[in-house]
C-alpha cells in the first residue's frame, strides 16, 4: 500500500501549486490599478507583516531560540535576494522584451534547473522513476500550456534579452527552493519564509519607489476588487502556499517537490477558464492528467518503492 504520509504530501503539493496558479488571474486584476513591481511588492509586504506575529507565537510555543547567527542571516539574504527578488523582478522585466510563448516554454525548465542545483548543492541524484516522471510532466505541460509554436522565437536578437531575463528568473526560483532545504534543517518553514522576506522587502520597496512611485500616491483610490486581489496574493500566494511547500520540502527531496510545479500551467488554465471564461480544451485536460500522474509517480510511488527496497527478508 502507498504511504499515507506521502499521499498527504502529494495532496499538499497540488494545493500549493493551485494557489500559485491563481497568481496569474489575481495579478491581472491587481495590475488594472498598479504596475507589475508594485503588484509584487505590496502583497509581499503584507505577507511579511502577517508572518511576524505568527513566527513569534510559534517560537514561544516551541520554546525555540529566536536569535539567528550572522552567517545564517547571510544565507537568508542570499535566498531572499538571489531567490525571491530575482524570480519576481526578472520575470516582470523579461516579459517586457519577450513573447508570452517564449516565457511559457522557458518556465518549463524550472524543475530541471532545480534538479541540477539539487545535485550540486544537496547531492541529490536522479532515479529511473524521476526521469520517467520528468518525461510525463514535460509531455503534459506541452499539451496544455498553450505555447504558440508559430510565434515561438527563442533565438531572435529582438527577444534575446527578454529570454535571458526569464531564464534567470526561473533559476532564481529554483535556487530558493533548493537552498531553503539547507536552512530547513535548523529553522521552521515559517522562520525561513519570514527571515528571507525581510531582505525581499528591503530590496523591492526602494525599487518600487523608484520605478512606480505613483503606486503609493494612488493607494487611497484603489477599488475593493484591487484590495481583495492584493489580500489574496498576500495570504495565499506569498504566505500560505510557501509555508506548505517548505513544510513538504522538509520531508521530500527538492527534485521531488519541484516536479509538482508542472501543475501550475494546468491549474492556471482551469482558473482562467472559471474566472475569466477562457477556453479549456480536452487536450489541455489530458495534459493536466499526465502531469498529475507524473507528480503521483515521483512522490507516492517512489516512496512506496523505497519502502519495499528497504525491507530485509528474514532468514
Amino acid at each position: 500500500m502507498f504511504s499515507a504520509e506521502r499521499l498527504r504530501d502529494w495532496i499538499l503539493l497540488l494545493l500549493c501549486n493551485l494557489m500559485w496558479a491563481s497568481q496569474f488571474v489575481l495579478v491581472k486584476i491587481v495590475q488594472e490599478q498598479m504596475g507589475p513591481v508594485a503588484a509584487t511588492s505590496f502583497p509581499m509586504l503584507i505577507a511579511t507583516i502577517l508572518l511576524v506575529p505568527i513566527v513569534r507565537w510559534e517560537s514561544r510555543s516551541l520554546s525555540k531560540q529566536t536569535s539567528v547567527p550572522g552567517k545564517d542571516w547571510l544565507r537568508f539574504l542570499l535566498i531572499g535576494v538571489m531567490g525571491q527578488v530575482v524570480a519576481q523582478l526578472f520575470i516582470t522585466w523579461g516579459l517586457r522584451f519577450s513573447l508570452a510563448s517564449n516565457a511559457a516554454l522557458l518556465t518549463l525548465t524550472m524543475p530541471i534547473a532545480t534538479t541540477v542545483m539539487a545535485y550540486f548543492i544537496l547531492g541529490e541524484t536522479m532515479s529511473r522513476i524521476r526521469w520517467i516522471s520528468f518525461a510525463l510532466a514535460i509531455a503534459g505541460v506541452v499539451e496544455c500550456s498553450g505555447v504558440d509554436w508559430k510565434e515561438l522565437d527563442l533565438s531572435g536578437k529582438g527577444y534575446l534579452l527578454g529570454n535571458a531575463l526569464i531564464f534567470i528568473s526561473v533559476c532564481g526560483s529554483a535556487f530558493y527552493n533548493v537552498y531553503s532545504k539547507k536552512l530547513l534543517e535548523r529553522y521552521t518553514p515559517l522562520q525561513v519564509l519570514l527571515y528571507s522576506y525581510y531582505f525581499v522587502i528591503a530590496f523591492l520597496m526602494p525599487i518600487t519607489l523608484y520605478t512606480e512611485p505613483g503606486a503609493f500616491h494612488q493607494i487611497a483610490f484603489y477599488t475593493v476588487k484591487t484590495w481583495v486581489g492584493i489580500a489574496l496574493l498576500a495570504v495565499f500566494q506569498y504566505c500560505l502556499s510557501m509555508v506548505i511547500f517548505l513544510t513538504v520540502l522538509t520531508r521530500l527531496d527538492a527534485t521531488q517537490a519541484s516536479l509538482s510545479n508542472y501543475m501550475i500551467p494546468f491549474f492556471g488554465l482551469v482558473i482562467a477558464a472559471v474566472v475569466l471564461h477562457e477556453r479549456l480544451t480536452w487536450f489541455m485536460i489530458l495534459g493536466g492528467v499526465l502531469v498529475l500522474l507524473s507528480t503521483l509517480l515521483v512522490t507516492v510511488y517512489e516512496e512506496h518503492q523505497k519502502r519495499q527496497a528497504d525491507v530485509v527478508p528474514v532468514r
